[in-house]
C-alpha cells in the first residue's frame, strides 16, 4: 500500500445532525490514514455545524456557506482540496473501514482509472438492514461499456460515495452543475466516467447507503427538482451520444428517460410530451412499469399511464 497518497474526502452537509458524527466516524476509522476530511455546511438550520466542528482537527476542516445546493458544496470542497485523489460523500452514509485502501491500491494500479465499489441499502438507524445490491457493472470496464451496463434498466446507481476519482479526471470534466439538484449525480458521474481510461471494480470496498428518510431529495417531485432531472438527463445523454451513437446507447438513454417518466408520472405534465417524443426518437424503450403478470397484463391492453391512474385511485 502506498499510504504517500493524499485521498480528499468531501461532504457537503445540510441538515443532517442526526446521522453525521457516524458518517464522519466511518470515514476516521479508515484504515488508511493519509486522508484530509472537507466537510461543506450549506446553510445547515439544525445542529450540523456543530456537529461538524466538534470534529475539526488538522486533518478535518469545516467550511460554512449559505445554502446553495449540494453540487455548490461539494465544488467549494473540490477548490479547497489537495488530494490527489478524491471521494465525494454524503454526511448520511457510512463506509466500510477498509474502503479507502482497498480503492486507493487499485487506483495505483490503474493510472487515469475511476475505482468503483459494492454498495447496498440500509434503512433509518438500522445497519442490520443494511443489503448489497449486485449489480453488472460490478466488474472491470470500459467507461461507455459500465455506463451502458449500469443505465440498461433505465435507474443507474451513481451515488457520488461509491467512487474514488484521480483529481487529474475530475480537472479535465470539470466541476459539478450547480444549477442542479435532482439526480446531478448521474450528470456528474457520467461526465468524470467518460474521461477516464477504465472503471475498476473493488470487491473490498461498501458503500452503505441510508435509505428511506424523510425529505430526501430523491423523493422530491416538485417542479424545481423535475426540471433538474431533466436537464440532468439531457446532458448526460448529449454526453454519451457524443462518444458513441449506437443502438445500445440509445436504448440504455431512452429506458432512463422512460424510468423518469414512470417515477415522475404526475409532475411531469408540463414536459411529458416533449420526453415522449425524446424516447421515441432514440427508437423506443424497452423497461416496464409492472413486472408481475397481472400488471403486464393490464399495461399491455390499457397502457402503464391507464393503470397508473387506476392504481392511485384504489389506494
Amino acid at each position: 500500500m502506498n499510504s504517500e497518497l493524499l485521498v480528499s474526502i468531501i461532504i457537503p452537509l445540510y441538515n443532517a445532525e442526526r446521522y453525521l458524527a457516524e458518517a464522519i466516524e466511518s470515514v476516521l476509522d479508515q484504515t488508511y490514514k493519509k486522508l484530509e476530511v472537507l466537510i461543506v455546511n450549506d446553510g445547515s438550520t439544525d445542529n450540523s455545524l456543530a456537529i461538524a466542528r466538534s470534529f475539526e482537527r488538522e486533518n478535518v476542516k469545516v467550511y460554512d456557506q449559505p445554502n446553495r445546493g449540494a453540487s455548490a458544496a461539494r465544488n467549494y470542497g473540490f477548490l479547497q482540496s489537495k488530494g490527489e485523489f478524491i471521494k465525494f460523500f454524503d454526511a448520511d452514509d457510512l463506509m466500510n473501514p477498509i474502503m479507502i485502501e482497498a480503492q486507493i491500491n487499485l487506483a495505483i494500479d490503474n493510472p487515469y482509472s475511476i475505482v468503483s465499489a459494492k454498495w447496498g441499502r440500509f434503512y433509518g438507524d438500522d445497519t442490520i438492514t443494511f443489503k448489497l445490491n449486485p449489480e453488472e457493472c460490478w466488474q472491470n470496464m470500459l467507461p461507455i461499456d459500465w455506463i451502458c451496463s449500469s443505465w440498461k434498466s433505465g435507474a443507474s446507481m451513481t451515488q457520488p460515495g461509491i467512487f474514488l476519482i484521480p483529481r487529474t479526471i475530475i480537472e479535465q470534466a470539470g466541476l459539478w452543475d450547480e444549477s442542479l439538484s435532482l439526480i446531478d449525480d448521474l450528470e456528474y458521474f457520467t461526465k468524470a466516467i467518460l474521461k477516464c481510461k477504465n472503471v475498476v471494480f473493488c470487491q473490498n470496498a461498501v458503500l452503505y447507503y441510508r435509505s428511506g428518510l424523510k425529505n430526501a431529495l430523491s423523493g422530491q417531485k416538485s417542479e424545481t427538482a423535475i426540471l433538474s432531472a431533466k436537464k440532468a438527463l439531457e446532458k448526460s445523454q448529449d454526453y454519451i451520444l457524443g462518444v458513441e451513437n449506437s443502438e445500445r446507447t440509445r436504448l440504455i438513454i431512452a429506458n432512463s428517460w422512460q424510468t423518469l417518466l414512470y417515477s415522475y408520472f404526475n409532475s411531469l405534465v408540463f414536459c411529458e410530451k416533449e420526453i415522449e417524443f425524446n424516447i421515441k426518437r432514440l427508437g423506443g424503450s424497452n423497461v416496464r412499469k409492472y413486472n408481475n403478470g397481472i400488471g403486464n397484463i393490464a399495461e399491455f391492453f390499457l397502457g402503464w399511464k391507464k393503470v397508473a391512474k387506476f392504481k392511485k385511485w384504489l389506494q
